[in-house]
């Protein structure tokens, strides 16, 4: 590819990195006009799912996805996800019931499931061979993409559901993907396979299974069910079964779809179990100081979206100045102690802050520091991956990284919630949370307070797994320091069977 080829390749992974951020943002600020619109009686109740389904589904093709690029070629499964989501996107513009747009939505999850991972992949190929070895080119603007569009994708879902249809939340993706489409089939001219190997169905389709009844678990666990419900205890005996059959289909098949040798490199370990750590952590940060705004302090559900504000900005600020501090000498060892530390005193501040009266000014400013430790490691984590992966499984490991993110999130918003919801049993007036609504007087300031106390735990728990993510940051090797590592050389190729 020229120079000028790479350039627009850039640009259009970075337009396909907005899709899939805008798109999540944008669906969870019009969720009321859809339910006016399709189903006012019952439609609450399947809110849920318009979220659950795209993430089901994304989750569920993610393993896939990486051996699909290492057997194929990135260029054709980076076109096929993003028809796929488009694909979805149309049809979920056209639902006329909530059924219809809850199925739309997993097809929709199908291909978004890869415009986040396979977009990875394919920014790792446009690098040259100058790029490799510890560039960040192309993660430093992707931070400050992924910071932007956190931060107005509630204000144009808004704006979309005030002044136009709902229906436009989901147009708007067509003229926008149609176009990355066309100009990625033009310029992108990436490594294809012309020997073609196995896929590991069975493999898949576990891996599908484990995570989907782990998703299930973690997001119906203590709201929906209780978390001693046959149908919980029965999601997570599947969980548990659906691993240990994966696993053991891994250690036996030819050509698995997540090897089990890439455990075997120490930046690999490290890296899965640092972005695990970090999708629970960054929930932890955007969701609970959601809840606490709008529980405690009284602001409207709208507004509290506007204080992810200054974390966006912190996660863009700090990715654009990964450049520059590589250039100074910063390794992935580096980078990763200082954004683990970064976002650990964020929590430790939140915790020890975060009450009945708490500026709310303090609060964005905590918020903005964790989103300068967060920036750090977003796609410091992900370079350090495929930096590390042999060049013949560069799809797996990255796929994988998101695929470990997504683990992460789920249980850690499952587990936060449970000690919430928990402390708040156990010290506050009315029995769960949501009575809090009702209270007055006396009993709702105790509640109040009770209820900060318990999320003063959530942040500390938060900053807890950071300063395990530090201890693990540890154990990646000082620049130039080899030692222990199994990374077998990155143009290495299988020998065909």
């Amino acid at each position: 590819m020229t120079e000028t080829q790479r350039k627009i390749g850039f640009v259009v992974c970075l337009v396909t990195i907005v899709l899939a951020l805008l798109d999540l943002q944008i669906v969870s600020a019009a969720t009321v006009p859809i339910v006016r619109d399709l189903d006012p009686a019952h439609g609450i109740d399947k809110i849920p799912w318009l979220v659950s389904a795209y993430a089901l589904a994304s989750a569920a093709m993610l393993p896939l996805y990486g051996k699909l690029c290492d057997v194929f070629g990135p260029k054709r499964v980076f076109t096929a996800a993003i028809a796929t989501f488009l694909l979805g996107s149309a049809l979920c513009g056209a639902a006329q019931s909530m059924t219809q747009l809850i199925a739309a939505r997993a097809v929709q999850g199908l291909g978004g499931g890869g415009l986040m991972s396979i977009t990875m992949v394919v920014i790792a190929h446009l690098k040259g061979p100058e790029d490799r070895g510890g560039s960040d080119k192309g993660t430093n603007t992707g931070g400050l993409v992924a910071g932007g569009a956190m931060a107005i994708g509630p204000w144009i879902g808004g704006l979309l559901a005030d002044h136009a249809n709902w229906r436009w939340i989901f147009y708007v993706n067509l003229p926008i993907g149609l176009a990355v489409l066309a100009t990625a089939a033009l310029t992108l001219h990436l490594p294809e396979q012309h020997v073609r190997r196995p896929l590991d169905h069975l493999g898949a389709g576990l891996a599908a299974a484990f995570s989907s009844a782990l998703l299930l678990m973690t997001d119906w666990g203590g709201k929906k069910y209780a978390w001693t419900s046959p149908a919980i205890l029965a999601l997570a005996l599947t969980t548990a079964v659906t691993l240990a059959l994966f696993l053991w289909r891994q250690v036996r098949a030819p050509e698995p779809v997540l090897p089990l040798s890439l455990f075997k490199v120490r930046e690999l370990r490290v890296g899965f179990a640092v972005q695990a750590i970090l999708g629970g952590a960054m929930m932890c940060a955007i969701y609970y100081v959601l809840i606490y705004l709008q529980v405690a302090r009284g602001i409207a559900s709208s507004s509290a979206g506007l204080y992810l504000v200054p974390l966006a900005a912190g996660l863009a600020a700090s990715g654009l100045l990964t450049g520059p501090l590589t250039a100074r000498g910063w390794s992935a060892r580096t980078f990763t102690l200082s954004g683990t530390a970064t976002a650990a005193l964020a929590f430790a501040l939140l915790a020890t802050t975060t009450g009945p009266d708490t500026s709310l000014w303090l609060i964005r400013g905590e918020l903005l520091l964790a989103g300068a430790g967060f920036g750090q490691l977003v796609g410091r984590l992900i370079l350090l991956v495929q930096d590390s992966a042999p060049r013949h499984q560069l799809g797996v490991a990255t796929t994988a990284i998101r695929f470990f993110q997504t683990l992460g999130t789920a249980l850690g918003t499952a587990v936060f919630g449970s000690v919430l919801a928990r402390l708040y049993a156990a010290h506050g007036p009315g029995g769960d949370i949501t009575a809090l609504a009702r209270l007055t007087g006396a009993a709702r300031t105790d509640g109040i307070h009770a209820f900060v106390d318990a999320t003063q735990v959530v942040f500390w728990g938060g900053a807890a797994l950071m300063a395990l993510a530090a201890l693990l940051a540890l154990r990646l090797p000082k620049a130039g320091d080899t030692k222990g590592t199994a990374t077998p050389p990155r143009e290495t190729e299988p020998v065909p069977a």
